[in-house]
């Protein structure tokens, strides 16, 4: 009776810390300037501002960091930055570099530092240029890479991330034209085309010779299809596999209001976390992935209705299904050893948040952390960094004040993280005890996944209208759920630990 009772007592204790938690968060305002990291961590503003914004980036040997634009300047395409003094912040920023063909798209993507040379991409091109160990910024000429040569200029999902293997290979993405093959796009009630044509050049993996000039599409191979948008992409060496992070298809509900619910389009389909191995058909456009019912079903441009698999089960499923519109934008795999040891071979995740979960709240917007253990999944996904939207709950992608984009890690350990409003780059470092790292600093993180950015909203109670009173009647409701699901969370994380290292 006593254990019973110490059960209950220890249960209303952490429930009410958990409340307090989860009040404060949703008092959250712009001016917030820590992110929130598990115990141990800390952050620092690295750069305040680029212009341009960024998106992927790299870190040279000696610490440089070289970030890749959104956006087209005349000042450049890259910034190469240096701590000169060593405290911590950015004293140079140079920008540098242009296209060799001017482009008005926002998506230009990849930035990777491999042999010696930065990689970087254009939604057309992928370029290289020689690095100078010791100078700042590059004096060498670039040289193209693999040239995307298709008459249709620009469309949708066309960033080219870009990853290499340990045999001389790189790895871009074609991403599909369109969200399912429907003739015309993005009409209600238009089938899509059966067989897909533009399975013929999009929405798949093709590979190239990392060392090669001006290739184009025919002179890679085709790696692995059925891939509608691919902008989380990696390379993992501790298995040498290729991994990717896909944005799922959108508009369940405008396009299909006879199948689907607006609280199904808001949380489906999945982001697929995928292993991708050469072969591999993952089924766009006829498939996408449903992680509350855990396989992949048959798109209602082909017949589906949410629950009808059909041809479905020929496709491969992938390791993790997030929930839908989290917008994975980087994957990047620690192989340090400053941080904790439980980080070491997992991968960090860029969420860079949903646009079109109304009218629930937003959803994303934080770095995600999947544990690795011999090469393969060890547990469920993590929240590392969050906070960056400083507002709860987001109603609308404009309220939140910044969306984590880029993910790159230094030869010191450190991590930075860059955002792509306003071009921020914070910098992370781990100053706790390694050895005394573990369930009390992942159970305070795994508390914020009851948060609105995070938690499956309910389908009636949690629908934001523009009235305040709703969002307060909202806020009151949440700690029930905190109470019910509090030995759910915990033993989550207990079992994780179990089956690790680091107990």
């Amino acid at each position: 009776m006593f254990i019973k009772f110490k059960k209950l007592q220890s249960f209303i204790t952490i429930s009410l810390l958990i409340s307090i938690l989860f009040f404060s968060s949703c008092n959250q305002t712009s001016n917030t300037t820590e992110l929130n990291l598990p115990d141990g961590f800390i952050s620092t503003v690295f750069v305040d501002s680029i212009a341009e914004t960024v998106r992927h980036m790299d870190v040279k040997n000696n610490g440089d960091l070289y970030v890749k634009f959104r956006r087209q300047s005349n000042d450049g395409v890259l910034a190469a930055i240096r701590d000169v003094n060593s405290d911590g912040k950015a004293d140079s920023i140079v920008k540098f570099g242009q296209y060799h063909i001017p482009q008005r798209g926002s998506y230009s993507t990849g930035s990777r530092i491999h042999n010696g040379y930065l990689y970087y991409s254009s939604q057309l091109t992928v370029y290289r240029i020689k690095l100078d160990q010791q100078k700042l910024v590059p004096i060498s000429n670039p040289e193209i890479i693999v040239v995307d040569d298709h008459e249709h200029g620009s469309h949708e999902h066309i960033g080219k991330p870009i990853a290499f293997d340990d045999k001389g290979h790189i790895y871009v993405p074609f991403g599909a034209p369109n969200n399912a093959c429907q003739e015309p796009k993005r009409t209600p009630q238009a089938p899509g085309l059966d067989p897909c044509p533009d399975l013929k050049l999009h929405a798949g993996i093709w590979r190239f010779k990392s060392d090669e000039l001006n290739q184009t599409q025919e002179d890679g191979e085709l790696f692995a299809t059925g891939l509608r948008s691919i902008v989380a992409m990696n390379w993992n060496p501790f298995d040498k596999s290729l991994y990717a992070v896909g944005h799922g298809r959108d508009d369940l509900a405008r396009l299909w209001p006879n199948h689907y619910s607006k609280w199904e389009s808001a949380v489906l389909p999945s982001e697929e976390f995928i292993k991708i191995e050469e072969g591999d058909n993952f089924g766009w456009p006829y498939c996408y992935y449903d992680q509350m019912q855990n396989k992949k079903l048959l798109n209602p441009e082909y017949g589906g209705d949410g629950k009808i698999i059909g041809r479905c089960d020929q496709f491969k499923d992938p390791i993790i299904g997030f929930p839908g519109h989290w917008a994975p934008n980087d994957l990047v795999f620690y192989n340090g050893d400053a941080f904790p040891e439980r980080y070491k071979n997992g991968a960090f995740i860029a969420f860079h948040g949903s646009t079109n979960r109304a009218p629930y709240p937003q959803s994303g917007y934080f770095v995600g952390f999947v544990p690795f253990k011999n090469g393969k999944l060890s547990g469920d996904y993590e929240i590392f960094a969050d906070g960056f939207a400083q507002v709860n709950p987001i109603k609308n992608v404009r309220d939140a004040k910044y969306r984590p984009m880029g993910i790159a890690f230094s030869k010191d350990g450190s991590m930075y993280i860059a955002d792509s409003r306003k071009g921020k780059i914070w910098r992370i470092e781990f100053k706790g005890e390694r050895e005394n790292f573990g369930k009390k600093q992942l159970m305070k993180m795994e508390e914020r996944k009851l948060l609105s950015h995070f938690v499956t909203p309910h389908i009636d109670n949690d629908i934001i209208k523009m009235d305040e009173k709703k969002i307060e009647v909202k806020k009151y409701f949440n700690p029930l759920l905190i109470y019910l699901n509090h030995f759910k969370y915990f033993n989550r994380i207990d079992k994780q630990f179990k089956n690790s290292d680091d107990e």
